[in-house]
């Protein structure tokens, strides 16, 4: 018996594409109300709708249209035509098929073909492949504790080559998709369904594998900043800023978003997480759709560009306790300790803004960064900068204060 599943849907901002039939898919844009008609040569097996490309793949070709322009698609040939996935980044997408993962741009030019030992490609879906503009990761099936991370570009292991290892297994990750390629983080959730983020670049030294949630079902980055969110025991929870694990722990709790989740069934998941709006599928295939407040993502954005002027605006602007601790910590991440003063102070840690001033009061640069350093918990690395600089005597001064007599 050969099946084909037809009425399928793809949803990406104001464009639903739906397969009417074996070989043709309908393109609904729901803003002006235009429809177009997709023909094509084979029946569809795969397609994929993100970042405003559509990539369909049939048992020949694959086709890649931009949502700008339905009328001229790219068409290139498939070696074998049985595409079992299709992965989407800003920059490029990712075909599987029986004979290993291949990476193309959006102008049909192979990119890279990563291979790893054990490679079987005909068990991996969403949840065990990942892919941002610059990182590709994989999770191993013969020993699911470990992630293959690979540059995306060359297709060659990440770092030292050594894959990512965890203490249990892994049952899903994602790789976040802005930002610098240096501060590219991977989620995971593991057998124990606890929500663990660590960062992807490793030189040498073992990056600390953070814990950040616990009994998350399902999880998704979104696609214009980098904001996580996950569906939790008995609600819903967005992370505006993961990256407060590494800066400030204590601040991480007022950094989330949570919401009821009681209308979701046991076994939901999460669908896209496109701007602030989010698609959760639940068990029964129904369709859920929440928004989330638009101004975190903003200041990502802001961050990202050094305006914290702006940051500061949009706080005072919003008046919002989330909103300001996700700016102290992204000051601190960036060592803007002057927005981080004000931020700190708008959400009452008075201790912290002490401390803040106790390092703008430091003589050099150095000891300022190795206290910066050591606010964010990095007692290692601050003494080790220290000792570099020749600041001894802080160094054993650090210590005596975390009576570290040893050292």
């Amino acid at each position: 018996i050969f099946a084909h599943v037809l009425e399928q849907h793809w949803e990406w901002k104001n464009f639903q594409i739906s397969l009417i039939k074996r070989r043709t898919m309908k393109v609904h844009n729901v803003t002006n109300d235009a429809v177009d008609l997709l023909e094509f040569r084979d029946r569809v097996i795969k397609a994929s709708l993100n970042f405003g490309f559509l990539v369909v793949s049939t048992c020949l070709q694959c086709y890649v249209f931009s949502t700008k322009n339905w009328n001229t698609p790219l068409i290139f040939d498939l070696k074998e035509g049985t595409v079992s996935l299709i992965l989407q980044a800003e920059r490029h997408f990712l075909l599987v098929d029986g004979g290993g993962l291949y990476l193309y741009s959006y102008e049909g030019r192979l990119i890279s073909s990563p291979k790893y030992p054990g490679m079987r490609t005909d068990i991996l879906n969403s949840q065990t492949v990942s892919l941002s503009n610059d990182t590709l990761a994989v999770k191993d099936k013969a020993d699911e504790k470990v992630i293959y991370i690979f540059d995306a570009l060359s297709g060659k292991p990440l770092g030292d080559g050594k894959p990512l290892t965890h203490k249990t297994e892994i049952v899903e990750i994602a790789l976040d998709q802005k930002g610098l390629t240096s501060e590219r983080k991977i989620a995971f959730i593991d057998k124990n369904r606890d929500l663990f983020i660590t960062s992807v670049k490793r030189f040498g030294k073992e990056q600390k594998i953070v814990k950040i949630g616990t009994m998350v079902q399902s999880l998704a980055w979104n696609d214009t900043s980098n904001i996580l969110c996950g569906i939790q025991d008995s609600k819903f929870t967005v992370w505006y800023y993961p990256n407060t694990v590494y800066v400030d722990k204590d601040l991480l709790p007022k950094t989330l978003y949570e919401k009821d989740a009681s209308e979701f069934s046991k076994a939901s998941e999460v669908v896209s997480f496109v701007g602030n709006h989010i698609t959760i599928r639940r068990a029964d295939g129904s369709l859920l759709h929440l928004h989330i407040s638009p101004y975190p993502a903003i200041l990502h954005g802001y961050s990202g560009s050094s305006r914290w002027e702006d940051g500061l605006r949009l706080c005072r602007f919003v008046q919002d306790q989330t909103l300001w601790a996700c700016l102290a910590a992204m000051a601190v991440a960036n060592q803007d300790m002057t927005t981080a003063e004000i931020a700190y102070a708008a959400i009452g840690e008075i201790d912290k803004v002490q401390y803040i001033n106790s390092i703008k009061d430091l003589p050099s640069k150095e000891s300022r960064l190795a206290h910066v350093l050591l606010f964010s918990g990095n007692t290692q690395e601050a003494e080790t900068l220290l000792l570099q600089s020749g600041l001894i005597y802080q160094a054993i001064q650090i210590n005596i204060q975390l009576y570290n007599w040893e050292r």
